[in-house]
């Protein structure tokens, strides 16, 4: 590959947080992940929802286990909720997961990479063609669709958390319709 990418900071606290989640990425430390995604082609490489943000496909190398699971009558109980912030520059949202489900392991890891522009927009420069800003892990070698809170943070603006990228109603409705039937889920190694 002739572009190059590294880890924003803001993805190497959510992939790799230090409380021994075991709903992030498993199997690697943030070194070797970096290192697999520059070394290794994409089995596919995916617009994203900017002109800055692109989606590169890998096949899972990796324990991971899919990031989001169907909502059921049989884990509904399992759903909690809580307003939370990615980081203290950002407002609280009402966010909803599973506690105590057992997903599948992820066939694919989706990166989410955004130009070196936008993550100095961000006040993340970096000094790569690329930065890493999220990661997938699928079933399919297709988008999850970005949760709908993600979508009007973005709209709000870079000074919110976002990216500034105004809302698509479509893909809006799109996503309203995927999260309100899953939901992503959180596991702590050991108890919390």
């Amino acid at each position: 590959m002739s572009q190059s990418i590294v880890l924003s900071r803001f993805a190497r606290k959510r992939l790799f947080p230090a409380k021994g989640r075991t709903d992030k990425l498993q199997g690697t430390d943030a070194e070797q992940f970096v290192a697999h995604i520059n070394a290794v082609e994409p089995v596919a490489r995916l617009d994203g929802y900017a002109p800055f943000c692109k989606l590169w496909v890998y096949e899972n190398w990796t324990p991971t286990r899919v990031m989001a699971v169907p909502i059921s009558d049989a884990n509904r109980h399992l759903l909690c909720s809580a307003y939370e912030a990615r980081t203290s520059r950002e407002l609280p949202v009402l966010t909803r997961w599973f506690e105590g489900v057992d997903p599948p392991r992820a066939n694919y890891l989706i990166v989410i990479l955004y130009s070196r522009e936008q993550m100095a927009l961000e006040g993340d420069v970096i000094d790569a063609d690329w930065g890493v800003v999220g990661c997938l892990p699928t079933a399919e070698p297709e988008e999850i669709p970005m949760a709908p809170i993600t979508m009007l943070r973005n709209a709000l603006g870079v000074e919110e958390g976002g990216s500034g990228v105004p809302l698509d109603r479509e893909a809006y409705q799109r996503s309203v319709a995927f999260w309100d039937t899953h939901a992503n889920w959180r596991e702590y190694a050991g108890s919390r």
